[in-house]
C-alpha cells in the first residue's frame, strides 16, 4: 500500500489459489479470497486500470456514514425488518449498521481498490461499499461472509431505498462539508491568529511601502500584515460559504430524482441523521431532480476554495518577497532557516515553505477547471456522469490547502521576524517621501523636486532644506513618517 497526493493506492498480487468465486447479474467473478469485497467490484478493479488512484480515504469515510444514516432511516421506518422479501432480524440490522460505522471509521480502507477513473456515476465505489458492509454485517452476526446467498444483502439491505445517482453526490458534500469543517476552517483561522498577531507586534515599525514593485508611500509593518490578517479573515468566510454550498444532500431521489423506491420521509430522515453525527446543518435537498442532475452547489464550493487558494499562494508570495536576501534583496522579514538551500551554493537558505504552499495553491486552482468542466458538461438530463473526479478533486484541494497551511503556519508564519533595520532603512531615501508636500507646494513642484532627488542622489529631505522651500518645522511635520502612514485632517 503506497499513498500519493492523497490518494491511496491498493495493490493486490495473488497466485490462482489466493482467489474465490463470486457471483453478480453478470455471472462469476474470481475475487481475492480474504477482500471483503465481492464480484462487482473486482470488475471495476479489472475494468479501470488507469492512474492506481483509489478513493480519497475521505470519500470512503464519508460513504460509510451515509449509509449508516440510510440504515437508521430504513431502521426507523420498519423497512428492514417490516414485510419485504428479505426482511432482517434485529441482530442483522445491528450488524449493518456498525459494519457501516466501521467503514466511516476508517477500519475498512484497504478494501476499496477501484480506480478513481470509473463510471461517471460512482456506481462501482457505490457497490464496493455496499458489499464490504454486507460481509462484514454478516461475519458480525456469526455468518460466513463467503457464501453466495448474503443474508445481509450489499443490494436488497445496505443499499434499500438508494441509488448512486443520489447517494454518492451525497457522499462528496458529506465529505467535502466535513473536511473544510474539521480541517480547513481550523488551519485558516490558526493562521489568521499568527498574522494579526504579527501585525499588533510590528505595528509601531515603519517601512516603505511598494506598488507596481516601485516605491511608495510609507507604510507600518503591521499594517502591511493587518491586510494579510484581513485576506484570511475573509478566507475563513469563504471556506463557511463552501461549507454551506454543500449543505443540501441528494439522498432521497434515488435513480432519476423521483424518488421511485424509497420512502418519502427517507432524504429528510437521512440528512437528520447526517446533521446530528456530524454537528453539520445538512438538509434535503429542495428540488431532488436538480440535486441529481446537477452538481452546481460542488462548483460553488469549489470556487470558494479556489479564492482562498489564490489568497494563500499572494501572502505566500509576499512573504517571501519580503524575505528575499539576505544582502542583495529586502529582507525585511526574517524567513525561519529549514535547510540548505542549494546543492552548489554552501549557506544558502530559501524560502521552502512559501514556495511549497505556493506550489499546492497552483494544484487547486488547477483542480478548479477540472471541477467547473465537470460539472458544466457532465450534468446530461438526470445525472453528472463526472462525479468520481469531482469529489477526488475537491477533497485532494480542501486537505492540501489544510495541511499546506498548517505546515506553513507551524514552520514559517509563527517563526517570522521583523528585520527593523531593513525596514527603516529605505523610507528616508524614497522618492515617494515627497507625496506629503503635495498640498503644500503642488504636484508639478513636487514632481520637480523628485526627479531632482534621484538625478542627485539627494533624499527629498535635503533638497527642500537646501532650496529653502519650506520653514524647517513645516517640513519636518510634513515629512514625519510616522504620520504618513494614517489619513491626516
Amino acid at each position: 500500500m503506497a499513498c500519493a497526493a492523497g490518494f491511496l493506492q491498493l495493490k493486490y498480487e495473488f497466485t490462482m489459489s489466493d482467489y474465490r468465486i463470486e457471483k453478480d447479474s453478470m455471472g462469476d467473478v474470481k475475487v481475492p479470497a480474504q477482500a471483503y469485497f465481492g464480484a462487482q467490484t473486482q470488475r471495476a478493479v479489472e475494468n479501470f486500470p488507469v492512474s492506481g488512484w483509489n478513493l480519497h480515504p475521505a470519500l470512503i469515510h464519508a460513504m460509510g456514514l451515509v449509509k449508516y444514516a440510510c440504515g437508521v432511516a430504513n431502521r426507523d421506518l420498519d423497512k428492514l425488518t417490516g414485510s419485504g422479501k428479505t426482511p432482517l432480524n434485529r441482530d442483522q440490522v445491528a450488524a449493518m449498521l456498525n459494519a457501516a460505522l466501521e467503514v466511516a471509521d476508517g477500519k475498512f480502507d484497504d478494501q476499496f481498490p477501484i480506480d478513481i477513473f470509473q463510471t461517471g456515476s460512482g456506481t462501482s465505489s457505490n457497490m464496493n461499499c455496499n458489499e464490504v458492509i454486507s460481509n462484514r454485517a454478516i461475519e458480525m452476526t456469526g455468518g460466513d461472509r463467503f457464501t453466495a446467498k448474503k443474508p445481509v444483502h450489499p443490494n436488497d439491505h445496505v443499499n434499500m431505498g438508494q441509488s448512486t445517482n443520489d447517494t454518492f453526490p451525497t457522499t462528496i458534500h458529506v465529505a467535502a462539508a466535513i473536511a473544510i469543517n474539521e480541517k480547513l476552517i481550523p488551519a485558516l483561522k490558526k493562521f489568521h491568529k499568527v498574522l494579526s498577531k504579527k501585525a499588533s507586534e510590528w505595528d509601531q515599525i515603519i517601512k516603505i511601502g511598494r506598488t507596481h514593485l516601485a516605491d511608495a508611500t510609507p507604510l507600518r509593518l503591521g499594517q502591511e500584515f493587518g491586510g494579510f490578517a484581513r485576506q484570511l479573515e475573509l478566507s475563513i468566510e469563504r471556506a463557511a460559504k463552501a461549507l454551506d454550498a454543500v449543505c443540501e444532500l441528494p439522498v432521497g431521489g434515488t435513480a432519476v430524482g423521483s424518488g421511485i423506491n424509497t420512502h418519502p420521509e427517507f432524504g429528510c430522515r437521512v440528512a437528520e441523521v447526517l446533521a446530528e453525527k456530524t454537528n453539520i446543518s445538512f438538509v434535503e435537498a429542495e428540488n431532488h431532480f436538480e440535486a441529481n442532475a446537477q452538481r452546481d452547489g460542488l462548483v460553488e464550493c469549489h470556487g470558494q476554495l479556489k479564492t482562498i487558494a489564490t489568497t494563500l499562494l499572494n501572502v505566500a508570495n509576499n512573504i517571501r518577497w519580503l524575505g528575499s536576501g539576505p544582502r542583495c534583496g529586502f529582507y525585511e522579514v526574517m524567513i525561519p532557516d529549514l535547510q540548505p538551500g542549494s546543492s552548489i551554493m554552501p549557506g544558502k537558505v530559501n524560502p521552502v515553505m512559501c514556495e511549497s504552499l505556493m506550489q499546492v495553491c497552483a494544484r487547486v486552482i488547477g483542480n478548479d477547471a477540472c471541477i467547473t468542466l465537470s460539472g458544466a458538461i457532465g450534468g446530461n438530463f438526470q445525472l453528472n456522469i463526472m462525479m468520481p473526479v469531482m469529489g477526488q478533486s475537491t477533497l485532494e484541494s480542501i486537505t492540501l490547502l489544510a495541511e499546506g497551511t498548517n505546515a506553513f503556519v507551524n514552520l514559517c508564519a509563527e517563526g517570522l521576524e521583523a528585520n527593523v533595520e531593513a525596514c527603516e532603512a529605505g523610507v528616508e531615501k524614497s522618492l515617494s517621501m515627497v507625496t506629503s508636500l503635495n498640498p503644500l507646494i503642488g504636484y508639478e513642484k513636487a514632481a520637480q523636486l523628485a526627479k531632482e532627488a534621484f538625478k542627485t542622489g539627494k533624499t527629498i529631505r535635503e533638497l527642500c532644506k537646501e532650496q529653502k522651500i519650506l520653514e524647517e518645522d513645516v517640513l519636518n511635520a510634513a515629512l514625519d513618517p510616522m504620520s504618513m502612514t494614517e489619513p491626516q485632517a
